[in-house]
């Protein structure tokens, strides 16, 4: 814990960029609330911190066993047979940037659900190989981004699980769909609720919460489907209010110092976006397209 807060601190300093970016960030998600620079400052700091602690425990896990992985890990289960459900029929679970979301997928491996994990390639072909071995510690498989939807398809109509991190902002295109996020728009992937359409499968939310005392409490909420929703921007929307609830309660947890609103909804600059926010017409019609 106090090397993380220490990496997390000193990352802060360095990272003048992401820093910025950071604060745009809570600037505007928090400017209804009136957030003051010093609230910015600490929120910033701590959400490097807990992302310095993600990666510091991911490999700490090395240690973890099913015996032992409940001395650490509390479980929230909206839905006490997830497990049993899942591994008959398959489903797709989903996390932000928020806590850890590394081990939330570990620890299912404990309890005998394993994912299909698409995670993005580093530009280091040595740190992907070491980190798919970190992810597949406890029986999961990792692929990359890119060909994902057919490979998942394949493994989910066999009734495997897989598990997906939702909260990117991506181009405008045939996969994404536009959002509401903190009261801004922003452009996300609708990957996870195509699929759920397509076979009907359930989506999974869930969260890891860092805990002070180092400890985690992860809570998985019930599965929800394509067929209860009107189309897939209202599914997307509300897989991501899920989030958004909790991310408020605990704003420490999520990445901010990640570009999560890259396109402004009008023709201009709009000071209720971050400054990094620029027009681009694609995005402007889908905003259109669902108004």
């Amino acid at each position: 814990m106090a090397v993380s807060k220490g990496i997390g601190a000193l990352a802060y300093l360095i990272d003048y960029r992401g820093r910025h970016t950071a604060h745009e960030n809570l600037r505007v998600a928090f400017a209804k609330e009136h957030i003051t620079p010093d609230q910015i400052r600490r929120i910033a700091i701590a959400s490097y911190q807990t992302f310095a602690r993600t990666f510091l425990d991911l490999f700490w896990t090395q240690r973890l066993t099913r015996e032992n992985y409940t001395d650490i890990i509390t479980m929230e289960l909206e839905e006490p047979d997830i497990a049993e459900i899942t591994n008959r029929h398959g489903g797709l679970w989903v996390t932000p940037h928020f806590g850890n979301f590394e081990i939330i997928s570990l620890i299912w491996g404990f309890r005998g659900v394993n994912f299909f994990v698409v995670a993005q390639d580093f530009k280091n072909p040595t740190l992907t190989g070491v980190f798919r071995k970190l992810r597949e510690g406890t029986g999961h498989t990792v692929i990359p981004q890119q060909a994902a939807m057919l490979r998942l398809m394949k493994a989910l109509k066999k009734g495997a699980n897989t598990a997906l991190v939702t909260d990117l902002n991506i181009p405008p295109s045939k996969t994404a769909t536009v959002i509401e996020c903190f009261g801004l728009k922003t452009c996300v992937t609708t990957l996870h609720v195509n699929i759920s359409d397509r076979l009907g499968l359930p989506v999974f939310p869930g969260l890891c919460i860092p805990l002070a005392d180092g400890q985690y409490r992860i809570h998985m909420a019930r599965g929800i489907y394509a067929k209860d929703f009107a189309n897939h921007q209202a599914m997307t929307q509300a897989v991501w209010d899920h989030n958004e609830k909790n991310i408020r309660e605990f704003p420490e947890a999520w990445l901010w110092m990640y570009k999560h609103w890259r396109y402004l909804p009008g023709a201009e600059q709009d000071p209720s976006y971050p400054d990094y926010a620029n027009p681009n017409a694609p995005f402007r019609r889908m905003v259109e397209a669902t108004s």
